[in-house]
């Protein structure tokens, strides 16, 4: 099958959004690809969470975590016993589901890529957990890098692997990603909540993995439950058309009966199942959503 991407690149000049990278593939195969130059590797932003969410299917697999795994069974050392916090305001007791689906019970969420780059404190871990909560989590969603990298932080400390040694041999290489650049902390943490870098193709493989439900040539990479969890519906959510739909474990839900992971500027691995297709796109881009309406008028009506 060969898909047309001549709307959607005209959609997108038209409008003047910064497309760089489209790839299409149904049935597993390359149905459409288009380049605004080269497909080079690029930063793929908030993507990493999604392949961090692997890491944790994984070592969930192996019993090294669990859902309920909370911060203080692996970080004993931060939790600040404080008399006037109440105990469900402390973060030592947030457990990994809560951090999953972003509802930590923060207001302003720590480690925004500003506060990484001016944060005095080079142990993360610690900074994140010297902070109270505003309120009680598990109830409200709120979009958190923090949240990640303390995913990351935690998958570190229950397998003695940062979660790019960890991954590579056990996802990266079997996708034949290779080599792949992912930013760290002062530390060494691998960044997890943003960061990795790699090219619109590789990301197209990673969302054929997903849509395999986690196989890949006849191996079961990432067990298909953790995939199927992880990408539907936890906690409803507020934003823009495709930012209201819910979230999952570090997956967006999106009109059309899809998910997605994305990273700011436009970074898209959209999953639909029901027409058994993946669509990547890479961009340097704010208007994420009008980047989503042109797929979803221009490329949708062809699978």
């Amino acid at each position: 099958m060969t898909l047309s991407l001549t709307g959607f690149v005209d959609r997108v000049t038209e409008q003047g959004l910064n497309v760089l990278s489209t790839r299409v593939l149904q049935h597993g195969e390359f149905a459409a690809q288009w380049d605004l130059t080269i497909d080079e590797r690029r930063i793929q932003h908030s993507i990493s969470k999604s392949f961090t969410c692997m890491a944790v299917g994984l070592a969930i697999a192996e019993g090294k975590l669990s859902l309920h795994t909370k911060l203080n069974e692996f970080f004993p050392q931060y939790v600040i016993e404080d008399a006037n916090i109440e105990p469900a305001m402390r973060p030592g007791d947030l457990t990994l589901y809560d951090l999953l689906r972003m509802t930590s019970g923060h207001d302003n969420p720590p480690l925004t890529a500003p506060e990484r780059a001016s944060l005095k404190e080079k142990d993360w871990v610690k900074y994140y957990m010297s902070l109270p909560l505003d309120r009680a989590p598990g109830e409200l969603f709120t979009y958190s890098s923090g949240d990640t990298f303390i995913i990351s932080a935690l998958i570190q400390a229950a397998t003695g692997q940062t979660v790019q040694e960890y991954l590579t041999p056990r996802l990266f290489e079997p996708l034949g990603i290779h080599h792949a650049y992912w930013e760290t902390s002062p530390l060494g943490i691998t960044l997890g909540c943003a960061g990795l870098v790699i090219n619109n193709e590789e990301l197209s493989r990673f969302g054929q993995f997903l849509l395999q439900r986690g196989m890949w040539e006849g191996k079961q990479l990432v067990p298909a439950e953790w995939i199927d969890f992880a990408t539907r519906k936890q906690i409803d959510n507020q934003g823009s058309v495709d930012w209201n739909q819910g979230y999952g474990c570090q997956f967006w839900m999106c009109t059309h009966d899809a998910y997605r992971a994305d990273g700011a500027y436009g970074q898209f691995c959209i999953v639909l199942s029901d027409k058994d297709a993946v669509i990547a796109i890479n961009s340097q881009e704010d208007h994420m959503q009008e980047i989503l309406d042109i797929v979803w008028a221009e490329i949708l009506p062809q699978l």
